[in-house]
């Protein structure tokens, strides 16, 4: 008996795994690549791949760097979104820094990066808790004492006193985690002149777009570059912007690879 109800279970589990295995196995892929060959969404399932006169030059989904091989922006084109994935949208790295707003390295990065983009657009880099050096305008406070951390020796403090306290510079390999941190503001506008998508990346490190506000901010470098109007690149932003998904979801955004391609295709760069 016993022998019996063992092969009833054993059977029932393999006639089991037989039904999902061609279930999960082989209809459900078999379904799932059948759809994808559809129109409008094969373009999609095949990686929105973007080819230029035959070559393939990078996808809609992913974005990329615009720089040259040290690093620096190229001033023809628009730049991308920072990224925090791999060396820099790397699909097989993707991920974000994990850092949460009070980390003093990520606060120390966005100030660095407000500064170096301020210089490119010949804007104000200026950002909230961020001092005019580009790190961050943070204090450690004791009842004695009160060190701009950010700065070490012998720099000068971004701000003389705290609550009638002299602001001393930091020395290195002094460790003033035992104070309480206040970050201060500082002067900075409430609304900055480079957005926030200019100095932060995106959750998955690989976003493609940057807002219609960091487009207009590149506008009038990529036109002096280029030897056109300003009007001509907003047309070409235009042209590459993204409304809301389904018109209420989201922001509108620019794709920043497409919108290089128009600019290359139309407005040919000539070095000076």
């Amino acid at each position: 008996m016993r022998t019996s109800i063992w092969i009833r279970q054993h059977l029932a589990a393999f006639r089991a795994l037989l039904v999902l295995t061609v279930i999960t196995g082989i209809a459900y892929p078999l379904a799932v690549f059948a759809v994808a060959q559809l129109p409008g969404l094969h373009d999609k399932a095949e990686g929105s791949i973007v080819e230029v006169n035959g070559k393939t030059v990078g996808s809609t989904l992913i974005g990329q760097s615009f720089t040259d091989s040290s690093g620096t922006p190229r001033k023809q084109y628009f730049q991308s979104r920072p990224s925090a994935a791999g060396d820099g949208y790397d699909p097989t790295s993707t991920s974000a820094s994990n850092l949460g707003p009070e980390n003093l390295s990520l606060l120390n990065t966005v100030c660095a990066r407000g500064l170096a983009i301020g210089k490119l657009e010949s804007v104000d880099g200026s950002r909230p808790f961020c001092t005019a050096d580009g790190v961050g305008a943070v204090l450690s406070v004791t009842p004695t004492k009160v060190v701009s951390v950010n700065e070490p020796c012998p720099a000068t403090p971004f701000i003389d006193t705290y609550d009638g306290v002299k602001v001393e510079c930091a020395v290195d390999g002094e460790d003033y985690s035992a104070g309480r941190i206040v970050p201060i503001r500082g002067n900075a506008p409430a609304d900055p002149m480079v957005p926030a998508d200019a100095v932060t990346a995106s959750g998955s490190g690989l976003d493609p777009h940057i807002s219609p506000a960091y487009a207009e901010l590149q506008a009038k470098r990529v036109a002096a570059a280029r030897g056109i109007s300003v009007d001509q690149v907003r047309d070409a932003i235009r042209h590459n912007t993204q409304g809301r998904a389904f018109g209420f979801i989201g922001e509108p955004t620019v794709n920043v690879l497409l919108l290089n391609i128009e600019l290359d295709r139309d407005y040919p760069y000539t070095p000076s």
